[in-house]
């Protein structure tokens, strides 16, 4: 890779840095001297933008575990207490709360990139993998972080997600007392969780996007065209269809964050809860075991695969179909290096088989995502299970409507 060989700084504290550390091999290899597509557009903002929202995730995190008390009796309160008496408290408790949401639409929007300029196809296969692993990773960590104010949403979306554990044949209900700690959500759960979510998974999640930054710098970033741009390089090695990273997507990603963060903001100083999608009116409320709310239902980024969880029927009263079908919806998406069999990569020479096929899918994503926050019906049972099978056409049947695409010719350079 271009770089690689980079000079070493001289004099100074960065000279005397450098001779023990390698400092300029990791500025020349990953900023100044690592080559980027020259056609990157909006779709590719969201990785270094998820990268920010994890950063600020981390920050708000640390002063909020400075007033928390991870007790269930006096979880609430404290939460309370940040809110109305810790100056700024309200302030770090709504850029969390919000960043929360935030960080997972940046990611979906980040995946869908993926799937529509295959950022997923050889010689990538590894760094998918990674982002899927950040994506479970990421999804764990909001579970968690998600009964830690315990409210009555966020005890009893923990308790019936928690109960889904026990459909698992054999090792189901002790696997779920295990989770726990305890034979219901209790105070055990609320300290496991509370580990989990500001010690174990941060440093799980931070270890998984360095290797994710390594692997995508080390095989090189993909474009809209989907050619690799390593295959045509100067009489000095560089690639004549990249630019440095440094300054070029620096200031770029620079002016996107800029963008982000108007956005943001608007949501966290003036819609915070965003209806009840990003904090539920039901979690401004104590946790009561002894009074189950009238719908439960998790936070909207868990909603689709709730949908799928709902729309299998039970198999003699056992949820493990349903269950199974909930899990497999996340770790088909794995499999997608394999089973794409495209000759191209990009939605720009891809045909109409796999532009329609990505196109339900979308579709039927929001749709579940949509269903999962409704009370269930016998309609809206029904179009969540053609949604579920619409789900699943996509991956399963991907090996048979990329091979079946007519594609069009890819060009020897890349285009704007």
């Amino acid at each position: 890779m271009a770089g690689s060989t980079s000079e070493k700084w001289q004099g100074g504290l960065l000279g005397w840095i450098d001779a023990r550390f390698p400092l300029s091999s990791l500025w020349y290899d990953h900023l100044a001297r690592y080559y980027a597509p020259k056609n990157f557009n909006f779709w590719y903002y969201f990785g270094s933008l998820a990268l920010m929202i994890l950063v600020m995730q981390i920050i708000t995190g640390i002063w909020l575990t400075m007033n928390y008390k991870p007790d269930a009796d006096l979880a609430f309160n404290s939460v309370e207490y940040i809110m109305r008496d810790v100056n700024w408290g309200w302030l770090m408790r709504y850029l969390h709360s919000t960043g929360a949401s935030f960080f997972f639409i940046v990611v979906y929007l980040h995946m869908f990139r993926g799937l529509i300029y295959g950022s997923y196809r050889k010689p990538r296969e590894l760094l998918w993998i990674f982002g899927m692993l950040i994506y479970l990773a990421l999804m764990a960590e909001a579970f968690m972080g998600y009964l830690l104010p315990w409210g009555q949403m966020s005890y009893w979306g923990a308790q019936v997600i928690i109960n889904l554990f026990g459909a698992i044949p054999w090792i189901g209900e002790t696997l779920a007392i295990w989770v726990r700690g305890d034979f219901v959500v209790a105070d055990a759960t609320l300290n496991r969780f509370f580990a989990f979510h500001v010690i174990a998974l941060p440093i799980v999640l931070l270890l998984l996007v360095v290797l994710h930054i390594l692997a995508l710098h080390e095989v090189g970033s993909n474009n809209p065209d989907g050619i690799e741009i390593k295959k045509n390089k100067n009489a000095d090695g560089i690639p004549k269809d990249g630019i440095p990273f440094h300054p070029y997507y620096t200031v770029k990603d620079i002016v996107g964050v800029i963008v982000f963060l108007i956005f943001f903001s608007l949501v966290v100083f003036f819609a915070p809860e965003m209806g009840g999608y990003f904090l539920e009116y039901n979690n401004f409320v104590p946790a009561d075991p002894l009074k189950t709310p009238e719908h439960i239902a998790p936070l909207w980024y868990f909603t689709p695969y709730y949908a799928i969880l709902r729309a299998v029927p039970s198999i003699a009263g056992s949820a493990f179909p349903g269950v199974l079908a909930m899990f497999m919806s996340i770790l088909v998406m794995f499999l997608l290096p394999w089973l794409d069999r495209s000759p191209v990569r990009s939605i720009r020479y891809r045909g109409n088989l796999y532009k329609t096929m990505l196109a339900l899918f979308v579709i039927s994503f929001v749709l579940l995502a949509w269903l999962g926050m409704e009370p269930p019906s016998p309609g809206k049972t029904l179009l969540s299970q053609i949604c579920t099978i619409t789900y699943f056409a996509f991956f399963l049947l991907m090996p048979i409507y990329t091979k079946l695409d007519k594609t069009k010719p890819l060009p020897d350079r890349l285009t704007p």
